[in-house]
């Protein structure tokens, strides 16, 4: 108490301008942060010609007016009806009392998800979908990336058709440099103010240049022209080509690699949706948000009402329950690997020979050089930082024993033997680090040669040798391939469980395309950085392209198929049996995987262009598909971008080609779900489909009716399909829906059962 009063005396004694300079502080100055507005766009008053003026009015006649030519960053047409603008707490806090506003969120920030393929797709010159396509002729795949290096090969017009009448997008030049657009690289621009804004380093021209070398990459992936002879330091040397080498690219720049704002992205989005393309292909995310604040999901949905397919990755996140741009309206795609792997080889003194993975990038030969095993000393047996001194193992070959300390051990010991001027590396590892080197010529070689390689080390002591070893070979026709890289992000989605996502799985590990000749190669570990005109890169970045190069010659195909259409065909053809026929391996485990790793499985691109029959959603689809997840009005009319909308009385059963049923291990729950879906025959007029189930341990599958006749081409046939568990199903479990026709056609859906 007596404390108190004393400092309420203290204060009183104080001068008078003292107390009014404290009663009187100025309150610290708001931070100035970029948010994404959605606006109504009925209530813009008629007097504005564009929805940008309005935008800019409603900005400058706040009661703190905002210079809209320094803080509005866009005004958005098509993904939504809205703006980006830099602005304080206090001003967004303003716009939320308009009439007209709908939503408003603070800009978050996402990331990258980061030749032979088509042949290993069963792409082939005379006949199939290339042939049927005419290689994608005609069809425009936009990519929201990172830019693009124009003078690469791939993008050369030789042998490419006209621009499309339809095209209404441009080339944005350089100020510093110029930007050569032509037949095959239609379009270019840059959306970067975001990012700008927020202070994120970007590229100085300002070009819709690649100097960061991911869009270069996922642009020729999906349509690269042919280029004989490439290769990544003569890894994977052939002729490199687009999966739609005839199609048109437009590159919307909306990141130079270190961020990527959300405005940028909706703008490049927006403009792609305003030019004209007829894919677009997204190889980067944000985190997992509602779809009503997904600005991927948000814009996507605006593409897919223009007839525009959409492609995503999945994300490179490994793990269960992590996927990304998973709304039920995009097609996203997982990785996958090749059967292609790339090594070198080493013969010992005793003429045994070793095979083992390598991407050290010069094609050296080593001879009759010896071998040093650091037997009784761990740390020399492991090739530890510091282990060495130079005199014991300059200029041999150094074995180091596999560190299970760390899974990226190889690299420091590399470097350690670097340090001290070993002349090779032989490292056991069953996990090579993506894109090794080595620093040293380097060969990672299996835990399991191990004992072969000590054996003979520590028997042949101080006469130990290798008596050649060999760098820079591509091995084909590996097993088991395909597997689901390991890298890959994986269901259930976290968003909605509700729908199996990924949708499919295409190559995304070790994918050679094209690569900026100025931007050095990511993983090399050499000493020098080191350029090549093609590049290997892995990630669902790499397989997202692969499924848009697909959907291009399906385009090309069925151009009257809706976006819906040409997922469904894509998965109800895709496989789930690998090279040594069987089921699809998860590439970390090797334990066979399920459709939360792979969803329908890997895509099949000649058996997607007959696919027989497809489960097609239209718009009124995926509106009552919304209405049945509970979003408020405001939500709806973020994501919709209207004020009036219908739900159907028949609920949510979204009419999707794979079927996840939830069940609770609660004992008074159902434990029945059925569905309801609706085919069309896409394929002869007169046929007759049959239904057959695969189910595993716990669950049974009824299907009513059984058989599906047709008898006329896009006739419309509807089934209801019941699945039951019992008491003791595991927590995840599943099977597959397949309908069979006497042309041998085989529509299959999976079916996951979550027992939570």
């Amino acid at each position: 108490m007596s404390s108190c009063n004393y400092h309420f005396h203290i204060l009183s004694f104080l001068p008078l301008f003292l107390l009014l300079g404290i009663n009187n502080a100025t309150p610290e100055p708001e931070e100035y942060k970029t948010y994404i507005v959605h606006m109504d766009h009925a209530p813009k008053p008629s007097s504005f010609l564009t929805y940008e003026s309005w935008h800019r009015d409603t900005l400058r006649s706040m009661s703190e007016p905002v210079d809209d030519e320094a803080m509005l960053l866009y005004s958005y047409n098509h993904v939504m009806h809205g703006f980006s603008a830099r602005l304080t707490p206090s001003q967004a806090s303003e716009i939320k009392k308009s009439p007209a506003h709908v939503a408003t969120h603070e800009e978050r920030f996402g990331k990258l998800f980061t030749t032979y393929s088509p042949k290993f797709l069963g792409l082939r010159r005379s006949s199939g979908l290339w042939n049927a396509s005419s290689y994608g002729e005609g069809v425009i795949i936009g990519l929201i990336d990172t830019g693009v290096w124009p003078e690469s090969e791939s993008f050369s017009e030789k042998g490419m058709s006209p621009i499309p009448s339809r095209w209404k997008g441009k080339c944005q030049n350089s100020t510093s440099s110029p930007f050569p657009c032509n037949r095959k690289l239609i379009g270019a621009q840059t959306f970067i103010k975001g990012a700008q804004a927020a202070g994120s380093k970007t590229d100085s021209d300002g070009s819709p240049r690649d100097f960061n070398g991911h869009g270069t990459h996922t642009a020729s992936t999906a349509a690269g022209n042919h280029v004989p002879c490439a290769s990544q330091f003569g890894y994977a040397k052939g002729t490199a080509r687009g999966i739609a080498p005839r199609a048109h690219v437009a590159m919307y720049k909306v990141s130079s690699g270190a961020s990527i704002a959300e405005s940028d992205v909706l703008a490049g989005m927006d403009q792609a949706i305003a030019d004209g393309v007829d894919i677009m292909s997204v190889s980067l995310g944000f985190d997992q948000t509602p779809y009503f604040q997904d600005v991927i999901a948000i814009a996507s949905l605006s593409a897919i009402e223009k007839g525009i397919v959409v492609v995503c990755s999945a994300g490179n996140d490994l793990r269960p329950n992590s996927t990304h741009n998973a709304a039920p309206w995009i097609t996203t795609v997982g990785a996958g690997t090749l059967d292609r792997s790339f090594v070198a080889t080493v013969t010992l003194g005793n003429n045994l020979t070793f095979e083992g993975k390598s991407q050290f990038p010069e094609p050296v030969i080593i001879r009759a050089t010896p071998l040093y095993y650091g037997k009784g000393n761990l740390n020399k047996t492991l090739c530890s930082a510091g282990a060495f001194n130079k005199s014991e193992v300059l200029g041999k070959v150094v074995v180091c024993d596999y560190d299970n300390r760390n899974r990226l051990g190889i690299v420091p010991q590399a470097a350690e033997l670097a340090r001290v001027e070993a002349l090779a590396a032989i490292l056991m590892a069953d996990q090579t680090p993506f894109g090794f080197g080595g620093q040293i010529p380097s060969l990672v070689l299996p835990t399991s040669a191990g004992a072969s390689f000590r054996k003979y080390a520590i028997g042949a002591g101080g006469e130990a040798e290798v008596k050649i070893m060999r760098f820079v070979l591509t091995r084909f026709g590996m097993k088991p391939a395909p597997q689901v890289a390991d890298f890959s992000s994986k269901g259930p989605d976290p968003i909605n469980p509700n729908i199996l996502k990924p949708d499919i799985i295409a190559p995304g590990d070790q994918v050679l395309a094209a690569f900026p000749p100025l931007v050095p190669i990511f993983g090399t570990d050499s000493r020098y950085d080191l350029a090549s005109d093609y590049a290997l890169l892995s990630g669902t970045s790499m397989s997202a392209p692969h499924v848009a190069g697909v959907a291009a010659l399906l385009k090309a195909v069925h151009p009257e198929w809706s976006p819906a259409a040409i997922r469904s065909a894509l998965m109800t053809t895709a496989d789930t049996i690998d090279n040594n026929g069987t089921a699809l391996t998860n590439q970390w485990t090797g334990l066979p995987g399920t459709p939360l790793d792979f969803g329908a499985g890997h895509i099949n691109p000649t058996k997607a262009m007959n696919p027989g029959l497809i489960y097609d959603i239209d718009r009124q689809g995926y509106v009552d598909f919304l209405c049945g997840l509970g979003y408020n009005d405001k939500e709806m009319r973020a994501i919709l971008r209207q004020s009036q909308w219908n739900c159907s009385q028949e609920g949510t059963d979204l009419n999707y080609p794979s079927f996840v049923a939830i069940f609770s291990r609660n004992a008074s729950s159902p434990n029945v779900k059925s569905f309801t879906r609706v085919v069309t025959n896409v394929g002869d007029d007169q046929s007759i489909y049959k239904v057959t189930t695969e189910t595993t341990h716990g669950m049974s599958v009824r299907v009513e009716p059984a058989t599906l006749t047709f008898t006329n081409k896009y006739q419309k046939q509807s089934f209801v399909m019941s699945v039951q568990m019992d008491g003791k199903a595991p927590p995840v479990a599943y099977g597959y829906l397949k309908w069979i026709d006497q042309k041998n056609h085989v529509v299959s859906s999976p079916l996951v059962v979550l027992n939570f």
